[in-house]
């Protein structure tokens, strides 16, 4: 897809940094976003938009009334020039959720979600994320008898996607299908026709599972959100199908890069792994800090100006886009110190990190992929203390998702041997 002259930034008298849709070097990008400044301008896949890359300014950003979800308030949109043929469209024209509207549509949505993500219900989760914890080391266990183990596919992906089905009620039997579902429509290899169809085909499976539990609720998310009656109007079908489209796919997507990029990082910092496993240090300190460092989620998609935005003098006009590059922003020097590009669990100040967002859209599964992490990490150093890479960590590359921080694949060995 190819924009005309007068949507290039070259039209601002600008050259911005053009994102990888390969995710060839994350490290290398995310340098040069935070160099670049509070603000700068990037291109994603031929669209301009701005970038937010320091902590103190996305903070204001994200409470910012005048910067919006409505895709009806992007100029790019409005006009034409960008249309359903662009790759990224379908996460960001998403349907009616609590992730695409604002104001007082947001907070009835979200009111409804949270009442059926309750404190309660993810502690009664935890002995069901132990379980299945504790099955799929078994599995890995099983399959490192013929040789080296992909963490991912045995245990980091599978993890998360369990967990949030047993939350929302899906049918194990569709995990399968979701798993090639969401790889899809992530994929930058994915022709947009096929995405497009992607889209369609989990639309379908969420509102047949929302009709299935309006006839016959159970104890599950998926009845909670509809039976939910506290905040004025219930959701309609199109709601609740739109806020669990978007929550299975951040929750399991999220979970899974936070998994498998602490795992990298105490790997490639064993002293820190030996402080850990020697209690010098907690499991808290190690989501943390890669959460920070390492964020699951690189660029957040997208904003919109209603009206003209001053931010350390640059401005963003009405109509324009505004992404929050999370990654660049757990590296900002100003808010962790000249070692921000470090790994430090044993860091002196609190982590005062923001890879889960901030002010209204704040991520409302952080509690439940903490959860997780929290029981599958130490579970699985406890399990295999002597788990080691078994390929060169070099090898351990993203997948073509310019969104999320996803990795390819990761093989290990089970022991130091």
């Amino acid at each position: 897809m190819s924009l005309p002259a007068s949507a290039s930034s070259a039209a601002h008298g600008e050259c911005p940094i053009v994102i990888d849709p390969m995710v060839r070097n994350l490290d290398e990008e995310t340098r040069r976003l935070r160099d670049a400044g509070t603000l700068t301008r990037i291109e994603l896949l031929g669209v301009p938009a701005w970038t937010v890359t320091r902590h103190a300014a996305a903070r204001r950003l994200l409470t910012d009334q005048r910067l919006v979800k409505d895709i009806d308030r992007w100029t790019l949109w409005r006009t034409g020039e960008v249309t359903n043929a662009w790759p990224l469209i379908g996460m960001i024209d998403a349907g009616r959720s609590m992730f695409t509207v604002d104001g007082a549509e947001h907070r009835r949505l979200r009111a409804k979600t949270a009442q059926a993500i309750t404190p309660r219900r993810l502690e009664n989760l935890r002995p069901v994320i132990e379980d299945i914890t504790h099955g799929l080391l078994d599995d890995v266990e099983k399959q490192a008898v013929q040789g080296p183990v992909d963490l991912k596919s045995v245990f980091a992906l599978p993890l998360p996607m369990s967990v949030i089905s047993v939350l929302m009620g899906v049918d194990p039997a569709l995990h399968p299908r979701l798993h090639t579902l969401y790889k899809a429509f992530f994929s930058m290899l994915t022709p947009q026709e096929e995405r497009l169809a992607v889209i369609d085909e989990l639309d379908g499976i969420f509102t047949d599972m929302v009709r299935a539990r309006t006839a016959e609720p159970r104890d599950d998310l998926t009845s909670a959100l509809i039976l939910a009656d506290e905040g004025g109007e219930p959701l309609t079908e199109e709601e609740v199908v739109g806020n669990l489209k978007a929550m299975v796919a951040a929750g399991h997507e999220t979970t899974i890069g936070l998994i498998l990029n602490a795992v990298r990082a105490l790997l490639t910092h064993p002293d820190q792994l030996r402080m850990v496993l020697g209690g010098e240090a907690g499991w808290d300190a190690v989501i943390e800090e890669t959460l920070r460092w390492d964020t699951p989620t690189t660029h957040l998609l997208m904003r919109f100006a209603t009206e003209d935005i001053e931010v350390d003098g640059e401005v963003i006009r009405e109509g324009e886009g505004v992404v929050v590059s999370y990654r660049a922003i757990g590296r900002d020097q100003e808010q962790h110190g000249p070692d921000a590009d470090q790994f430090d669990i044993a860091r002196p100040s609190p982590n005062r990190h923001m890879t889960f967002g901030h002010g209204p859209h704040i991520c409302p599964g952080a509690a439940l992929s903490r959860l997780e992490a929290g029981i599958a990490l130490p579970a699985l150093f406890d399990r295999f203390p002597g788990i080691r890479f078994a390929v060169p960590v070099e090898e351990i590359v993203n997948q073509p998702v310019l969104t999320q921080n996803d990795l390819q694949s990761f093989p290990v060995h089970l022991n130091g041997d």
